[in-house]
């Protein structure tokens, strides 16, 4: 029995291990999805890091969203650092934290779709604050203009990384569950 927990600890880290190499590398491919407002890019590294939440749980797929963010930062391949990353785990954490927590409460096809919604939402109004206290000290603007920035940019695209991400994972998360899930 204990050589069957070793097999399974092993196999389960090495699917962990292997989610974060892939949302290490998704992080790489990010583009803006508002043009007026191109430094807000959409990165990738979201989906493979929801999918790891809702197959190893919220706290294991968090610790894959800073580990994958600590290798930018590591192989010095990190926007804006330090302000870059920080808000990157903030947005990451909370959208993995939220969507997991209740996709391993009620484990369905509608809410994995409704524990996305509200993760994508909860992460939406976390990035609001974030936005508040880091975007004026690495942009250097006053708080007044990244209040202004609020309703046209900062809500918008972080609804629509929201809508990206929940679209993407709602239609992988099934076809990919049996090789993940597998012993």
């Amino acid at each position: 029995m204990e050589n069957l927990n070793v097999k399974s600890n092993t196999l389960k880290l090495a699917k962990m291990a292997l989610l974060t190499a892939i949302a290490f590398i998704c992080s790489f491919v990010h583009f803006p999805l508002l043009f007026a407002f191109p430094f807000l890019e959409y990165e990738l590294s979201s989906i493979p890091l929801l999918i790891a939440g809702f197959v190893f749980g919220p706290i294991r797929g968090m610790i894959i969203a800073v580990v994958v963010v600590g290798l930018r930062v590591v192989t010095g391949t990190a926007p804006n650092v330090p302000y870059g990353p920080i808000m990157n785990i903030i947005a990451a954490c909370v959208l993995v934290l939220v969507s997991a927590a209740i996709y391993q409460k009620f484990k369905t096809k509608k809410w994995g779709l409704i524990a996305l919604i509200v993760g994508g939402l909860c992460a939406t109004a976390a990035m609001v604050p974030a936005n508040l206290i880091f975007t004026p000290l690495f942009m250097g603007a006053p708080l007044e203009a990244v209040k202004e920035l609020i309703l046209p940019a900062i809500i918008p695209f972080n609804l629509l990384k929201a809508a990206i991400n929940t679209v993407v994972v709602f239609l992988l998360y099934k076809r990919l569950s049996p090789f993940l899930h597998k012993w």
